[in-house]
């Protein structure tokens, strides 16, 4: 369905978006923009009152994070309000072409103010797996119509087209063959005689066509730009929008098989050394039974705390799917990569959105070996070790930590005072 037919008194431009509450100020004052901004996000903010449940939880006041000093970037980091939200457009009948909540998705990312677009995409997995799901279900064709779903991305995609201004994405491929990267041949010749110490380009994404409808043949390209987007502000998006998106990739894989613990090796040789009995844990060569080990000192909390870095424990806490398997070009699968590749080995990203990462690459390197995708298997591939080194080093770091900790509080005996014969 073409942008323009999706009710234009929906999807245009919103008054409160572009409206502002007059300062005392003069034109051109930096206050004045400032206050701007500030008046803009809470009009947003508070046109959601009318379109959010009118029994919200008592924790959560939109009029409390529309008068912080920052409100886009309050609401961003309410996760209160992430959930509202995501109740109110994972109902059955959202995504239609009437759904305000769309609406507001797509007149707020319209808007001028950065932190108001974050807003935006930290829905964008919510969104695209509650679209592509539909989409690719099984009684799609009795599915509601998801044109409020596709307005929002077309928006994405269309902002994203006009910044990049009709040119293509190109990266420099180093000259592999010399000693380091930090090496730049000079006047080299090859055999042709023409001049081969410019840099290597490829292109990593085609220009953008305008497109003013999401058809199955366009549907790849604009779900991977949306996708690129997210990525290009992964930094500042919360846990949860992380999470969010590494369950959807999961179930987008399909059902787990045996494919996905390959790599892993031996499961046996965890963050306890392979070695368990009669319920202690054997840490190199000291017992750790009962919460304490042979001195005495307590190890509950360390334990515990090691036992959070093993694959095998990742996903049997929270088995729930989300989504449905879908297929996965490489339009949406190399943007998705990348998001994955930044939850898994981000330094700053939590414990559960690194596992979420871990059991959505090791489920899509099972879609690639069973898919024979080449590149979707060296990437996956890649991710999967990585990740594996990461958390066997976390485990020596935790397993020293301990060591450290044990040989310190050791009593030690005293010593008894040296006799020295000195002879007369």
């Amino acid at each position: 369905m073409e942008l323009n037919k999706l009710n234009p008194h929906n999807y245009s431009p919103s008054s409160s978006s572009s409206s502002s509450t007059p300062h005392p100020k003069a034109a051109g004052d930096p206050m004045q923009s400032w206050w701007e901004s500030v008046s803009k996000a809470r009009a947003r903010i508070l046109s959601l009152s009318s379109i959010l449940p009118s029994d919200p939880p008592s924790s959560f006041s939109l009029s409390s994070l529309a008068d912080s000093e920052r409100p886009a970037l309050s609401f961003l980091s309410s996760f209160d309000a992430y959930e509202l939200l995501s109740s109110a457009l994972s109902c059955p009948s959202s995504g239609s072409g009437s759904d305000p909540l769309c609406q507001w998705l797509y007149n707020t990312y319209l808007s001028s103010d950065p932190h108001l677009r974050l807003i935006v995409l930290s829905f964008l997995p919510l969104l695209l797996g509650l679209y592509l799901s539909r989409i690719h279900s099984s009684d799609s064709a009795s599915a509601p119509s998801l044109a409020g779903f596709e307005a929002v991305l077309l928006a994405i995609y269309s902002s994203e087209a006009k910044s990049r201004g009709g040119k293509q994405v190109l990266i420099q491929i180093p000259d592999l063959s010399q000693p380091s990267l930090y090496h730049t041949p000079r006047n080299k010749q090859n055999p042709h005689g023409f001049d081969d110490s410019r840099p290597s380009l490829a292109v990593l994404a085609p220009p953008l066509e305008p497109q003013i409808a999401v058809k199955s043949t366009k549907r790849p390209v604009i779900v991977g730009v949306a996708l690129d987007c997210y990525f290009k502000q992964i930094s500042q998006m919360p846990s949860w929008s992380k999470v969010e998106l590494c369950k959807y990739a999961s179930a987008w894989a399909g059902q787990d098989c045996a494919c996905s613990d390959k790599l892993d090796g031996d499961k046996e040789v965890e963050i306890r050394n392979g070695n368990e009995t009669n319920g202690g844990y054997f840490l190199e060569g000291r017992s750790l039974s009962n919460g304490s080990d042979d001195n005495g000192h307590g190890v509950d909390d360390v334990v515990k705390e090691m036992e959070k870095l093993s694959v095998e424990k990742i996903g049997t806490e929270d088995s729930r799917q989300k989504g449905v398997r879908i297929p996965l070009p490489w339009e949406i699968l190399q943007p998705l990569l990348r998001i994955i590749g930044h939850c898994l080995l981000g330094p700053l990203n939590s414990q559960d959105v690194k596992d979420a990462a871990s059991m959505a690459v090791r489920r899509l390197y099972a879609r690639g070996s069973h898919d024979l995708a080449p590149q979707a298997i060296l990437a996956t591939r890649s991710l999967i070790l990585l990740d594996k080194r990461a958390r066997e080093a976390a485990k020596a770091t935790a397993v020293t930590a301990v060591n450290a900790s044990s040989d310190g509080n050791t009593p030690s005996k005293a010593k008894k005072p040296e006799m020295l014969l000195v002879s007369k």
